[in-house]
């Protein structure tokens, strides 16, 4: 997109001439006679950057830079004069201008300004954003979903979040223990700090050592200098232990050590190093058992396991499929605005496919419909495997007809009923979403709530 520039200048043949050098630049050039005029404009239209001179009749320009970075202070402002002072100058950068340069300039001096503006500019936009995304997506509101099991999630980083506990987190295979890591992490008083995230079982037995705690020059054929590690990489951070299960038992013994003294030393180092790191672990395997083994120290799971976080998977809160369709939906759609993101019949092969890869696979799979063209998530551009698979309604045990007889009728309503609440409840309140639940159309959905005089509630 290209940058739009309002000049304002009270000389004709100055605003023609700046225009015409900018837009041969490529930049979007509108005009303004005087301070009054450029307040509207910009009152109508956004502008990355303002250029005005100094003496005007009527407002002046440091007046109009006053007003503009008050209004809107991310539009960066040049000002140009004939009468160049030490005091406009000071005046002007205090005020927030980018640069104060005098009549007759340099053409060139005038291009290298406005860019090097607009760069330092976009830059800062660009932070601001980066920013947002990352306090927006590692907060509570980026872990999607708002069944029980969820919420149950949320409540215990709130309470973990401003200690300095240790924390195992467990769960399956893409239930997003990464991610609940790090809203651990963006949620703490360390948030300003690193990061740091490794998978313990994607690293060579070898290196694991000397990647987890650094290794100093000459410690082994190969390492010609001194390298830190990720504990001193996570320095006054989080460093995310994944798969905490894969690693060899002669290194747990050195982590127990940087977990009880808080200091380590690297490969080959002969001094120790302090390590204020906060550890979060996570396993999708059953430490406990490993433990009984004999292939995990049973010290290091209790150092680790201070509060343990279980994710639950995909199955256990399958109500909350709808939100991370709409999710994902919109993080790989160029289709925005859509009235209808997954029709009733593809949703409904979503509640009943017992997802073994949680949410990571339906993250995939929604990305896939939309690499395919798809604008509305429907049966036939789901895999065969999520097609086919129809499910099986929970096991609710035998009803037997008592001795005295039964009105089948008033039974099956009270069922229907019972059903049609337990629908609304998981899809919280959202009619549509329940009635995919239950495999009907929207219509049928409300007809039965008018029958038992639900449709209000």
């Amino acid at each position: 997109m290209r940058a739009r520039i309002l000049v304002v200048d009270d000389e004709l043949s100055m605003r023609e001439f700046l225009s015409i050098l900018l837009e041969g630049e490529g930049y979007l050039v509108d005009q303004a006679e005087n301070a009054e005029d450029a307040l509207r404009c910009m009152g109508e239209q956004r502008y990355e950057m303002v250029i005005s001179d100094v003496l005007m009749p009527g407002l002046g320009g440091i007046e109009l830079l006053s007003r503009i970075k008050s209004e809107s202070p991310e539009t960066a402002v040049l000002m140009i004069t004939a009468f160049t002072t030490a005091e406009q100058a000071v005046e002007a950068m205090k005020l927030g201008a980018y640069d104060y340069i005098g009549k007759p300039f340099k053409v060139e001096e005038v291009k290298v300004l406005v860019r090097n503006a607009l760069e330092k500019q976009s830059l800062v936009q660009e932070n601001k954003r980066l920013k947002a995304e990352v306090q927006e997506r590692f907060s509570f509101s980026g872990l999607i979903g708002k069944s029980k099991q969820m919420r149950e999630v949320y409540d215990l980083i709130a309470k973990v979040a401003d200690s300095m506990a240790n924390v195992l987190i467990t769960g399956e295979s893409g239930t997003g223990k990464e991610l609940a890591a790090r809203a651990i992490h963006y949620n703490s008083p360390r948030k300003g700090a690193p990061f740091v995230a490794v998978n313990c079982g994607a690293i060579p037995e070898t290196l694991i050592e000397s990647e987890l705690f650094g290794h100093s020059k000459g410690a082994f054929t190969g390492a010609f200098a001194d390298r830190p590690g990720l504990f001193e990489q996570s320095e006054g951070g989080t460093l995310f232990l994944d798969e905490i299960g894969e690693v060899p038992l002669q290194l747990q013994a050195k982590l127990l050590r940087v977990l009880q003294e808080r200091e380590f030393r690297r490969v080959g180092g002969a001094t120790s190093l302090k390590a204020d790191v906060r550890i979060v672990a996570a396993s999708n395997r059953n430490l406990e058992e490993q433990v009984r083994e004999g292939s995990f120290r049973e010290d290091l799971f209790y150092r680790l396991n201070v509060v343990m976080l279980r994710m639950p998977s995909l199955k256990e809160r399958a109500e909350d499929i709808p939100a991370l369709v709409e999710h994902f939906y919109k993080k790989y759609s160029l289709w925005t605005g859509a009235d209808e993101i997954i029709t009733p019949d593809a949703l409904k092969a979503l509640f009943n496919y017992p997802f073994p890869g949680n949410v990571r696979e339906l993250e995939n799979l929604v990305e896939r419909c939309v690499v395919l063209g798809s604008r509305v998530i429907a049966l036939d551009c789901l895999p065969a495997s999520v097609r086919e698979h129809t499910g099986a309604p929970p096991a609710s045990g035998e009803t037997e007809i008592p001795d005295e007889g039964m009105d089948l009728q008033v039974y099956l309503d009270n069922l229907e009923q019972k059903l049609l609440v337990q629908a609304l409840d998981k899809c919280g309140g959202v009619k549509k979403r329940a009635a995919a639940l239950l495999g009907m159309t929207f219509r049928s959905f409300r007809y039965r709530l008018a029958k038992f005089g639900m449709d209000e509630e």
